[in-house]
Order: C-alpha cells, then structure tokens, then sequence
C-alpha cells in the first residue's frame, strides 16, 4: 500500500465515511492514476479534465458514474492532499433527474407471488411493507424486531443513522412464519453473514421475468411503492420522510410528483367543456387503383 493511499484512507475513516464510499473513492482513484500510468501527487486538474472526458466519450460512462468519480478526486485532491484547486476546478455534472417507475399493488402482488425462495420472498417483503434500502432489509437481526411497539429497528442505515420504522402486523405474521433462530434474520451462505444484495437483485430480476411484468424492477423499486402508495393512501409527506430515513424533505416530496392522489386531484379542463364536440368516426377505405 502506498503511503498516499494509506493517508486517503485514514482521511475517509477520521470523516465516518461508509465503507462502501470508501471502497468507491480508493477504486476511482486507482483507475484514475492507472490510466495516466503516475501517481495522482504528479496530475493536476488537466489530466482530471481528460479522465472526465475519456468516461464520457470513451467509456460511455453514465453521469452519475462521472459524479462519483469525480466525488473521489475532490476528495483526494481537497481532502487529502489538500490542493488549494481542487474543488474549483473539479467541477461536479449536473445528473438528469429521472422519476422511479413505480409498481401498482396488483403489479407487486404479483411479482412476489413469483418469487420461489421463502428466504428471497420474505426480504423483499420486509422491503415494501417498512420502505426499506435493500441494504437494510437484508442486514436486518432478529433482535431488530419490536413486536411489543410493532416498530422495526434499523442499525446504521444510510449516512450511519439508526431509524424505527413500521412493523406492520402481516409483516410480523410473514416474519414468524419464516424465522429459525439465528443472529441474521435472513443469513446468507454462511450463518455468520447476511444474505448478499446481489443474490436478492438477481430473485427480483428471475421473478419479473415470471410474472410478466414489462416495468424494470430491482429491489429498490419497492422502497419506491412503499413510499408512493402510502401518499396515495393519505400519509402526510413528513411522516413519510422518517419512515424512509431521508435528510431533506425535497427528497420525499418527489414521490408527489407520481402519486395518482396528486396527478390525478384536479380534473382535467377538457373534462368541462360542452359535452357538444362530434365524436370520431372512421375513416372511409382509400381506393388504391
């Protein structure tokens, strides 16, 4: 290890960066000095513009890609070896800003009900009925279930922060059913570890195609129905954001914007106008001589 990786790390730590940032930022950073062949110490803010260039042109890198990978050269370059350029002249891309498709509840109904492994079913239960990350619902313990506050305990969620949210009781019902002892309430190939997030990644992608459903669907699909079909059901929007753990309220005031109790409250101006209008009809077969 050298000794400029070693202090970034040692950066990342003092900072509380998650690890999956940290494994991010240190993976960006090599292929970034792998590229030019040199140390990051010897490159400035040309070769980080060329590096941009080459994601975007070259690589056909999406532009959340470029933002992570230029997250982790401000980083080193700020942070770390502490360039008074660096975050002026690493500047961050604008990313388009996309709505999630969300799944109507005969669509989910559905899609679990094509779900052959209970242990897969049941994750990805836990994940609609409480809203959660799939990289909470499968880190979940045994001993994260209140079924005296029917509250499920979620430890070091996103951002390192602890979060109750609901325990529904068909999801409690759901839970007992499917429960052995164990530390892990859904262990993976070995007892000592949680199931992993891509072998529940790969069920959602197994059980769409058997169900049918043409929408894409990965596990963070139903965090997004939790959230869209709770605002459809009257839930205020803050009490929303506790359940899904969300730092800003702009971030849970999206879900407004796919809601049916929202797009479809006001009725359409053409709805009002004189019901006089001639209605269609066919056109007449064209003669081809």
């Amino acid at each position: 290890m050298t000794p400029l990786r070693r202090r970034m790390i040692e950066d990342m730590r003092v900072r509380n960066l998650a690890a999956n940032t940290q494994r991010t930022y240190l993976q960006q950073v090599s292929n970034f000095a792998r590229y030019f062949g040199r140390s990051p110490e010897l490159l400035g803010p040309e070769e980080v513009r060329a590096w941009q260039v080459h994601l975007i042109e070259v690589q056909r890198r999406s532009a959340s890609t470029l933002v992570v990978a230029t997250a982790a050269l401000r980083f080193l370059y700020h942070i770390t070896l502490k360039r008074e350029w660096a975050v002026e002249e690493l500047p961050i891309p604008q990313t388009p800003r996309k709505l999630p498709v969300i799944l109507s509840q005969d669509e989910i109904t559905c899609f679990l009900e094509a779900i052959r492994s209970v242990k897969h079913r049941t994750v990805l239960i836990a994940a609609y009925a409480a809203g959660l990350r799939i990289s909470e619902a499968t880190r979940l313990k045994v001993s994260d279930i209140d079924s005296q506050r029917m509250m499920l305990r979620v430890e070091q969620g996103k951002g390192r922060v602890d979060r109750y949210v609901m325990l529904s009781p068909r999801l409690l019902e759901v839970l007992r059913s499917y429960w052995c002892p164990q530390y892990w309430l859904f262990p993976g190939r070995f007892p000592d570890q949680p199931v992993g997030a891509d072998v529940v990644r790969q069920a959602c992608h197994d059980a769409r195609r058997r169900a049918g459903i043409t929408k894409p669907i990965t596990p963070h699909s139903l965090r997004h129905a939790f959230a869209t079909h709770l605002l459809e059901s009257g839930a205020h929007v803050r009490l929303i954001q506790l359940l899904m753990g969300h730092r800003s309220l702009a971030t849970t005031a999206r879900y407004l914007k796919v809601a049916t109790s929202t797009i479809c409250a006001a009725t359409s101006p053409f709805d009002r106008l004189p019901s006089r209008l001639p209605q269609a009809s066919p056109e007449p077969p064209v003669d081809h001589v």
